[in-house]
């Protein structure tokens, strides 16, 4: 498979068709989002303009750009986010690579359950932040918490502490893996850990198998490997009144159960938009 061939001044529908073919063939799902999106980025304006603009047009250095977005996306099946370099999340724009996870829509009902249930100037702490997406959209949100964001991996702190300074957002950031060295000062732990079972791998998109981070997906036999130790550390820290655990489809039950035996009296399940039970809490 290779990219469609660009003549130098294609306009912009001869281009776009071209390459809703390209990614089309590919069996990717979104083809042609995917190629609106990669062209508007090359050609550096706004999505929309693509379609309501007649003189544009696709020349010069961005054919050879184009041509080699489409390469990456059709051929090596790269997600669009890390071609782009950004990926919107709530009402953020953050630079995303792959040193981190994807922000997907699903991680949302994470920080509205917080934005929701935390009284003002609850101390929380995103634990597995990754590009930072949690803590900043509720920072961004709620401006009155101390927001505090961890993560394993000194590369996606690197990344998400960039998205902070740039978002001009208050977020400090940490290394730790898991709760082992943070400190015993948060009212609330919010965490997106990894929760893919090694039985799901073969069940993978190759966008995810290829390009997405492991370290950030997989976790055992049951996919329970980080959210089990959490839980444990999490309910031994007496400061700590609520955690939201992002789970995987059909991982609510066992977490819920989980939650209960350690000793947070009250559990509750949050749906996501599409009604998989996405986020487990457990308060007290």
């Amino acid at each position: 498979m290779s990219s469609p061939a660009l003549r130098r001044g294609t306009s912009v529908r001869e281009a776009l068709d071209g390459a809703v073919t390209a990614i089309a063939a590919a069996r990717c799902e979104t083809p042609r989002l995917d190629a609106e999106l990669l062209l508007a980025h090359v050609l550096a304006v706004p999505r929309q303009r693509l379609l309501t603009d007649p003189d544009l047009i696709v020349a010069g250095p961005a054919v050879r750009a184009f041509q080699d977005a489409i390469r990456r996306r059709a051929v090596e099946r790269e997600p669009v986010a890390y071609i782009v370099g950004h990926r919107y999340f709530r009402r953020l724009e953050l630079a995303v690579d792959r040193r981190v996870l994807i922000p997907r829509p699903e991680t949302e009902l994470l920080v509205e359950v917080a934005r929701e249930r935390l009284p003002a100037r609850a101390r929380v702490l995103d634990l597995g932040t990754g590009s930072g997406a949690v803590a900043l959209a509720l920072k961004d949100e709620r401006p009155d918490l101390i927001l505090s964001a961890s993560d394993v991996s000194p590369a996606a702190l690197d990344l998400a502490a960039a998205n902070a300074r740039r978002l001009a957002l208050d977020v400090s950031f940490l290394e730790s893996d898991l709760l082992a060295d943070v400190p015993d000062e948060f009212d609330a732990v919010l965490a997106n850990l990894p929760y893919v079972s090694e039985a799901d791998r073969p069940s993978l998109a190759p966008e995810i198998l290829r390009h997405e981070p492991p370290l950030a997906l997989f976790a055992g036999s049951d996919g329970l490997d980080c959210i089990r130790p959490l839980i444990a550390q999490a309910v031994a820290r007496p400061h700590v009144s609520l955690l939201a655990l992002e789970v995987g489809a059909g991982q609510a039950p066992a977490v819920s159960a989980l939650l209960s035996v350690a000793g947070f009296p009250e559990v509750s399940i949050e749906r996501d938009l599409a009604g998989i039970d996405r986020v487990v809490v457990g308060s007290r």
